[in-house]
């Protein structure tokens, strides 16, 4: 028994409620709860609750015991001073507070049924990858979709809080935020730290300036990515250098970043010198992008804006100064999908936020329309029955995982409430 699970117990009745008594054999009547306080002080705050014939306004405190509130010394603090019941599984000891005064006691265990218990009991039980693994087939679909789409929005917002940040850092231009985003998500997981700071090494108003010639931008994240450095034989890798030492002359820019690129175990088309190459000529072709992405509303227009194809130099290569077979370097559709999801619609969900816009349905009809993410979670879901139709549900899927299953939040989940819930006639539906 653990006191997290008391404390679900508590903030969703999920107990027989119709004969609840004290240990001192007072009836009581639970009109709120209260507010659950997950910070210092009492676990409950502003419950309304009927001891005796006495309507009572105060706070709640759990415990496993009831002499825990002398181990954790409540009784010399003040904080607990409005404290109207004491809510434990086992009551081993009468409790007071600082003038004295008993507090009542709510001895939960003899209150919660049985089959809630065991069903509690064997969500902890060992696991091969998640707790309820065995469950979930079981789920009705309502809840299941409707913890989903809260879920994707959980996601959402803990993406848009780096966009806040970007922000701040950039006096409010949105177009320099999306600059540094898109960077940021152009490196992929091994090579986004150093893709961001490349783009913050740059101040964005150069960017604008210089995005007349694609060379120009080359030679610009090429050199402060620390890869013009070497001798190289190619008359266009020379090219980039001599641009490069022109325009860190021009406009006084610092030293290369100091994180090394990462080509290893990547596929080539996924080398960091083909996706840079491919950002520079996005931001080459399109002025104001974030003007532009902003207004689009389907991934056909998402496409048609983000399906680039780098300078030709890189038909022929896939670093900067060994050729290759000719292969066009195009943005792959998955690829589109990915800066949709990771970069465009966290943006826009903080734009509209800070617009007091309320346009969450068409953002939702966009990551809709966008295939299922493949990886290793969203396999493991449906291999227990969980199968993801698209994007939405598989960010959802990762929310699921990564922010609940992973950190055994069983107690905050919906589905580990839903399948605790006993024959409680409190339970809340």
């Amino acid at each position: 028994m653990k006191e997290d699970f008391l404390h679900y117990l508590w903030k969703f009745k999920n107990f027989e409620c119709s004969n609840l008594t004290t240990t001192s054999s007072l009836p009581i009547t639970i009109i709120q709860s209260g507010q659950y306080l997950e910070q210092a002080g009492p676990d409950f705050f502003n419950a309304q609750l009927i001891i005796g014939n006495q309507k009572w306004a105060g706070n709640v405190e759990i415990h496993l015991k009831s002499s825990d509130w002398y181990v954790h010394h409540h009784e010399i603090d003040s904080a607990y001073d409005n404290v109207i019941l004491h809510v434990v599984w086992e009551h081993d000891v009468e409790i007071y507070r600082a003038d004295n005064s008993e507090i009542p006691v709510l001895e939960l265990q003899q209150f919660v049924a049985e089959s809630t218990i065991e069903n509690y009991d064997s969500l902890r039980t060992a696991k091969s990858w998640i707790f309820c693994e065995k469950q979930l087939r079981s789920l009705d679909q309502f809840l299941l979709n409707n913890w989903l789409e809260r879920l994707f929005f959980e996601r959402l917002e803990r993406k848009s809080v780096l966009v806040t940040v970007f922000l701040q850092q950039s006096t409010s231009d949105w177009e320099a935020v999306l600059f540094c985003l898109l960077a940021k998500n152009f490196g992929l997981n091994t090579n986004s730290d150093s893709f961001l700071e490349l783009a913050q090494s740059i101040p964005f108003s150069i960017i604008r300036k210089e995005s007349f010639e694609v060379e120009n931008l080359e030679a610009l994240f090429f050199g402060m990515a620390g890869l013009l450095d070497l001798d190289h034989q190619e008359v266009y890798s020379k090219d980039l250098k001599l641009r490069y030492a022109y325009l860190t002359s021009k406009y006084q820019l610092g030293q290369p970043i100091m994180r090394p690129l990462q080509f290893y175990k990547h596929r080539p088309d996924n080398f960091p010198t083909i996706r840079l190459a491919q950002f520079a000529m996005l931001y080459h072709q399109i002025a104001n992008l974030f003007s532009r992405v902003v207004e689009l509303t389907t991934m056909e227009g998402m496409y048609d804006v983000f399906r680039i194809s780098p300078s030709n130099f890189w038909n022929t290569h896939y670093v900067l100064d060994k050729q290759s077979p000719f292969k066009s370097k195009i943005v792959s559709k998955s690829f589109i999908d990915l800066i949709v999801l990771n970069t465009i619609i966290p943006i826009r969900f903080a734009y509209n936020q800070s617009l007091g816009i309320e346009d969450t349905e068409s953002l939702v009809q966009i990551v809709q329309s966008i295939a299922p993410e493949k990886n290793t979670i969203i396999d493991r879901f449906d291999s227990f029955g969980v199968s993801a139709q698209n994007a939405f549900q598989t960010q959802a899927l990762l929310q699921l995982k990564k922010e609940y299953c992973d950190k055994s939040r069983c107690l905050e989940c919906q589905i580990g409430i839903e399948l605790i819930k006993g024959n409680s006639k409190c339970n809340l539906s």
